[in-house]
């Protein structure tokens, strides 16, 4: 499954790319999110509560960030497991344009699940990532521009 989107974010780049590294914004920001650990500028570690269909799980998981070309560009990876209800993997890339005052954040993700909610059937899981996805980034925009 891939997913594509744009959001205008009223922060400067730095001021979004700082965001996007710091735990308090996105443990606000990330749906179902009980607890979120940075162990290193590269290093986090999520446990997340999601309900996908009549599936409902708690997901532990890991995220790596490599910083590569920040701030205008970065990715990450992750995966977790929510126990009998399956595991999750994927990645994103992350682009940051300036425009002005504002700033663009462009993101392709790309993931994969399996166990119970693969089963759900892939229409589902691209619905509710979609979903999932945009809640996380209007979020997001409202917290940073919130500080400006």
């Amino acid at each position: 499954m891939e997913l594509e989107d744009e959001v205008r974010i009223l922060a400067s780049r730095v001021e979004v790319y700082e965001g996007l590294n710091d735990p308090e914004i996105l443990k606000q920001c990330i749906p179902g999110c009980e607890e979120l650990t940075k162990h290193s500028d590269t290093q986090l570690e999520a446990k997340v509560v999601l309900k996908i269909g009549p599936v409902k799980a708690k997901f532990s998981g890991n995220v790596t960030l490599n910083p590569i070309n920040v701030p205008e560009k970065f990715s990450l990876e992750g995966e977790g497991s929510g126990g009998i209800a399956g595991f999750a993997k994927g990645g994103a890339e992350v682009i940051l344009i300036e425009d002005g005052d504002e700033t663009i954040l462009r993101y392709t993700a790309k993931a994969d699940v399996g166990g119970k909610i693969a089963q759900l059937g892939s229409r589902l899981v691209t619905s509710t990532s979609k979903k999932l996805a945009g809640k996380f980034f209007e979020k997001f925009a409202e917290v940073i521009n919130e500080q400006n």
